[in-house]
């Protein structure tokens, strides 16, 4: 295989093992809290990170890393895993699986929105644009069609989705100052998180014995979602002659997804949801046309 057959190969396997995480959230969580899923995911994460450190023959960058960097993988893993998907996780309880991961899209324009004020970047027409389209689709997909009588289905489950994506952005806002790599950084964040997630359960008394699918599809979630495949698509990354080429295989993932949901979970897929996902899979790609870079908010 050429390099960018193999790059290709890699992004493939990730954008097919994200597609069935709404799924494996949905059904875990019929067994287990929010928080529950949160402590036994990122528990089954650490353990797949720290393997690939294993294998990689680097876990004394990860004992040393430990000291000289708690400070940030202790800020870090309180935002992710800890409180990102705390917030996530309660959103899906709350919303059905093809909402929620439909608004859970739009975390790249969010991030994009942030970067104005964190990051003192200009903020494009076309990003604003993009935007308005993104937005209008979580509308769609919130009010499940009835935009203009504005009656959410789920008004909370709404906000708990929303509120994730502004802090998966702000997540990998505040990484672009970390130079660690990746791996290494996130098996030492997921360190210093696993404690506080483990404190939050016992503070919520919810550190008691659960059904074996629960702990099954936290496993999942956390080796897959939150571990392997994050080294998966780094690889891809890596690999590609085209950043562009591997990172528009993510479109794939929302449609996979949607019908993973409605073969596995039995979701019937409402019309709302595909319209409000095609204007924010439009808003994202209207962002990356090169239609020019005029300014709409230039910071000072």
């Amino acid at each position: 295989m050429t390099r960018q057959s193999r790059a290709y190969a890699f992004g493939l396997a990730a954008v097919l093992a994200w597609s069935t995480v709404a799924t494996a959230f949905k059904i875990s969580l019929q067994h287990l809290s929010p928080a529950q899923l949160v402590l036994y995911a990122s528990a089954a994460s650490l353990i797949a990170l720290l393997a690939i450190l294993a294998c990689q023959r680097r876990l004394g960058d990860y004992t040393s890393g430990l000291v000289r960097y708690w400070r940030r993988s202790l800020t870090l893993g309180a935002i992710n895993p800890f409180v990102y998907y705390l917030i996530l996780f309660q959103a899906y309880a709350l919303l059905p699986a093809q909402e929620a991961q439909a608004i859970n899209y739009t975390w790249a324009l969010t991030m994009t929105l942030l970067a104005v004020p964190l990051l003192r970047q200009a903020l494009a027409v076309r990003d604003a644009l993009a935007a308005l389209v993104c937005y209008l689709g979580v509308l769609v997909i919130g009010t499940r069609g009835n935009v203009l009588g504005m009656s959410f289905s789920n008004a909370h489950g709404v906000v708990f989705a929303l509120a994730s994506t502004v802090l998966w952005a702000c997540y990998w806002i505040f990484n672009t100052r970390d130079t660690r790599e990746p791996v290494l950084a996130l098996a030492q964040n997921f360190s210093f998180a696993l404690p506080m997630i483990l404190l939050w359960c016992a503070f919520t008394d919810q550190l008691h014995p659960v059904a074996w699918q629960g702990i099954a599809g936290a496993a999942y979630v956390g080796a897959l979602e939150m571990g392997f495949t994050f080294v998966l698509w780094l690889t891809a990354m890596k690999l590609t002659d085209s950043t562009a080429k591997i990172a528009n295989l993510i479109f794939l993932s929302p449609i996979l997804s949607l019908a993973l949901i409605h073969l596995i979970i039995g979701e019937p897929i409402y019309m709302s949801t595909l319209a409000g996902l095609a204007l924010i899979l439009g808003g994202l790609t209207l962002q990356k046309l090169p239609l020019g870079r005029a300014t709409l908010i230039r910071p000072r």
